[in-house]
């Protein structure tokens, strides 16, 4: 069952891609994730009393997950969401935050004392190189200078935390290391409101569909998933999976929205696809 874990992850994942551009069309993107996390938050509460899991523990470890969870919900997630919701385009933005495995491979050496051989670097830069040509880059584009420096804080935001998940894994049950994780998110997005936006929520039709999506299926789900490959393997080949992500989103936007599916996307699906394959076997 395991097996088909990264499978699951890979798709629940990229399906959040499908679900992000209608919440920011409707509310304001720390809001939405403020919300998010605080419904979140909750449901790994009340599963971690179901399953009897204590929820009390040191602070230490407490102060870790949360800390956790303001890299990855906080500044990885508000720095997409917001770089997207002031016009960085959504292809170059996943190109950038696409980087993260090739800064992981690169850091979990000296960090993890994992070794990363040549065998798994080049499956990682194939990946790359899929995962590119299925994005495009538009050479043409406006970039804004914040959105960029938003995507780029994102970029070093999810591959810290999951260099520092790896050395927390063995520490906390999922559902309470979860909850806590899920605090930090929420927290951090409620200083954002207070400091530096307006909060701002059209609970539409189209707004609460794809905020149950990203809650149940992506927070609950694929999130979950995410901790417990990064706790049963070394954090360079976890990460390789997620080159997988743009092609996989693309099909589901050719799939599910009508949008164009080329020779070039399905080129770069396969090279990504072998370059996974490379780097993700023992």
């Amino acid at each position: 069952m395991t097996r088909i874990f990264p499978f699951i992850f890979i798709v629940l994942w990229s399906s959040a891609f499908i679900t992000t551009k209608p919440i920011i069309d409707n509310s304001e993107p720390f809001s939405a994730l403020a919300f998010r996390f605080f419904f979140v938050a909750l449901g790994f509460y009340l599963f971690s009393l179901y399953s009897k899991q204590t929820i009390i523990i040191h602070k230490k470890k407490l102060f870790e997950s949360v800390f956790s969870g303001v890299l990855f919900h906080g500044l990885y997630l508000g720095g997409v969401f917001y770089s997207i919701s002031i016009g960085m385009p959504t292809g170059i933005a996943a190109l950038i935050v696409t980087l993260q495995p090739i800064l992981t491979n690169a850091l979990s050496g000296p960090i993890l004392n994992e070794k990363v051989t040549i065998k798994q670097w080049i499956g990682v830069l194939l990946g790359f190189v899929g995962a590119a040509l299925v994005l495009g880059f538009d050479v043409g584009t406006e970039i804004p200078l914040l959105g960029l420096i938003a995507t780029i804080l994102a970029l070093i935001s999810i591959t810290t935390s999951t260099i520092w998940q790896k050395k927390l894994s063995d520490n906390l049950p999922l559902p309470v290391s979860n909850f806590y994780q899920a605090v930090g998110g929420c927290l951090f997005h409620i200083l954002i409101i207070v400091f530096f936006t307006k909060p701002y929520i059209d609970f539409t039709k189209t707004f609460v569909i794809a905020m149950s999506h990203q809650i149940f299926l992506v927070s609950f789900g694929a999130f979950t998933i995410l901790m417990y490959l990064i706790k049963k393997n070394s954090a360079s080949k976890t990460v390789s999976i997620f080159f997988l992500i743009p092609a996989t989103s693309a099909f589901m936007a050719w799939l599910f929205l009508n949008e164009s599916l080329t020779n070039l996307d399905l080129v770069g699906f396969l090279v990504t696809t072998i370059g996974v394959y490379i780097a993700t076997r023992d």
